[in-house]
């Protein structure tokens, strides 16, 4: 999946939709052009550490497990 992902609950959202991969080229992209390569380490992590947040409050063991129910459906 990908397209407009920022933040770990973007991914988290993707993951939960069923997506076995999420695609972050524009937060890579701003990384690199703030610090080179440690700004791209620095957004990685972040959306990293984030969604390991996010994942423990919504009871997902790992990105395999997110459950779909997470989700506000309209």
């Amino acid at each position: 999946m990908d397209g407009g992902f920022r933040r770990g609950s973007d991914v988290l959202k993707g993951l939960a939709y069923g997506a076995s991969l999420v695609g972050l080229g524009r937060p890579i992209l701003f990384g690199l052009a703030a610090e080179e390569g440690g700004g791209v380490r620095d957004m990685v992590l972040s959306i990293t550490r984030e969604l390991k947040r996010l994942m423990t409050m919504v009871g997902a063991p790992d990105p395999a497990h997110v459950p779909k129910d997470i989700l506000i459906a309209d």
